[in-house]
C-alpha cells in the first residue's frame, strides 16, 4: 500500500531524486545506502517478495509492485523523480526454466510498465541491472561488450528482451539508460548494516558460508570434470559495494552525457568452485562437508567479464576485488 504521509516529503526539491525499483532486496538496498552516502534523495518501491523491509536503511518506502500503473501514477505525480534504477527482477536460473510464465511476466511486462510510465511523466534516465546470462555459453573470455548475444534460458532471455526494448525506447521516446551485465554479485555492506539473504539461496557463495556457519549440511560440487585447472566452474565474482559504485557511476555519466550504453562489470579474474571452498575454509577457520554430484544443463565452464570499458568510460575500479575480502565481508554477515 501507499504510505498515507506520501506528499509529506516533496517539499525539498533541491536534491537529485532517485526511484529504486526493488530497494529492498540484496542488490537494491546496496545501492540505496551507497545513495543516501551521497545525499541523493531516493524512494524506493518493493513489493517484498524477496526483499526485506529491514533492508531499506533510509528513503522513503513504498509496498507496491512496479508493473501496477496505479502505483506508479501516484508516485510520479507526487515525486518529481529524476531517475529510474530497476533492481525487481526475478533471478533464479532453474526456476525461469520450470516457470518461464513468471519470468515472462516480471521481468519484461512490469519493466515496460515501469518504462511506460516513465515517459508518460518524463523521466527519462534509467538504470537496468543487466546480467551476464544474456551471452550464454561464452565463444570467448574475457566477455567484452561485442560478445554474440545468445542466451541459454529465460532469465537471459527477458533480460535481453528489456535491453531490446530500451533500444528502441531511447529512438522512439528519448529514454536513456544504462545497461550493466554483471557476473557474479558476492560479498556484503563491509559495515556489516547488509547482505546476501535470498530464500531459498542459490548463489556459491551463501550457500559455502552457510555449510561452514552449520546451517547447511555440506556443500555440493555441481561437476568436477569441466576443461578447467581443477575441473570445477570458473566464476568471476563482484563485491557487491564495487556493484552498486559501478551504479552511480553509470548514474552521473547518463546525467552528463545524456547517452545510452551499456558495460559489462566483473572483476576480471576468475575463482574456480574448489578455489572459492578453500578460501571459505581459510577465512572462516571452519570444516564442513563437500559432496560432488553431476553437471548442471547450462553451466558454462568459465564466465570471466572484460569490464575495460566501464573503467575506461565510468573511471569505475573496484576497491574489493581480492576473494578473501569478498569472503570475509559476507562470512560477518553470515555469523551475525
Amino acid at each position: 500500500m501507499l504510505n498515507d504521509n506520501l506528499s509529506l516529503t516533496t517539499n525539498n526539491q533541491q536534491l537529485t531524486t532517485i526511484l529504486i525499483v526493488g530497494g529492498a532486496g540484496y542488490i537494491g538496498s546496496h545501492m540505496l545506502a551507497e545513495l543516501l552516502a551521497q545525499n541523493y534523495k531516493v524512494i524506493v518501491l518493493d513489493n517484498l517478495s524477496t526483499g526485506h523491509r529491514d533492508a531499506v536503511l533510509g528513503g522513503e518506502f513504498i509496498e507496491g509492485n512496479c508493473g501496477d500503473a496505479t502505483v506508479l501514477k501516484q508516485i510520479f505525480t507526487t515525486y518529481k523523480i529524476d531517475a529510474v534504477m530497476h533492481f525487481a527482477a526475478s533471478i533464479a536460473v532453474g526456476e525461469s526454466v520450470t516457470n518461464p510464465a513468471k519470468y515472462y511476466q516480471n521481468n519484461v511486462a512490469n519493466t515496460l510498465q515501469l518504462l511506460k510510465a516513465m515517459c508518460e511523466h518524463a523521466v527519462k534516465y534509467f538504470i537496468f541491472s543487466s546480467t551476464a546470462a544474456i551471452f550464454g555459453e561464452p565463444d570467448y573470455v574475457p566477455i567484452d561488450i561485442q560478445h554474440p548475444k545468445q542466451p541459454l534460458n529465460p532469465y537471459g532471455r527477458s533480460k535481453l528482451m528489456v535491453e531490446q526494448i530500451l533500444a528502441d525506447f531511447d529512438t522512439a521516446y528519448g529514454l536513456k539508460s544504462v545497461c550493466l551485465r554483471y557476473f557474479n554479485a558476492a560479498g556484503a555492506d563491509p559495515q556489516g548494516r547488509l547482505g546476501e539473504r535470498h530464500d531459498p539461496e542459490t548463489h556459491l557463495i551463501p550457500l559455502i558460508l552457510q555449510a561452514a556457519s552449520g546451517r547447511r549440511d555440506s556443500i555440493t560440487i555441481f561437476g568436477d570434470d569441466y576443461d578447467t585447472p581443477d575441473g570445477t566452474c570458473i566464476r568471476d565474482y563482484i563485491h557487491i559495494t564495487d556493484l552498486a559504485s559501478a551504479h552511480l557511476l553509470a548514474l552521473e555519466h547518463l546525467f552528463k552525457t545524456n547517452e545510452s550504453c551499456a558495460f559489462n562489470l566483473g572483476n576480471g579474474n576468475g575463482f574456480s568452485v574448489k578455489e572459492v571452498i578453500e578460501t571459505v575454509r581459510r577465512v572462516t577457520g571452519k570444516q564442513f562437508a563437500v559432496k560432488s554430484a553431476a553437471r548442471r544443463d547450462g553451466d558454462p565452464a568459465r564466465l570471466i567479464a572484460d569490464s575495460q570499458l566501464a573503467k575506461q568510460t565510468l573511471g569505475w575500479q573496484p576497491q574489493y576485488a581480492d576473494l578473501a575480502t569478498i569472503i570475509e565481508h559476507a562470512w560477518r554477515w553470515e555469523a551475525k
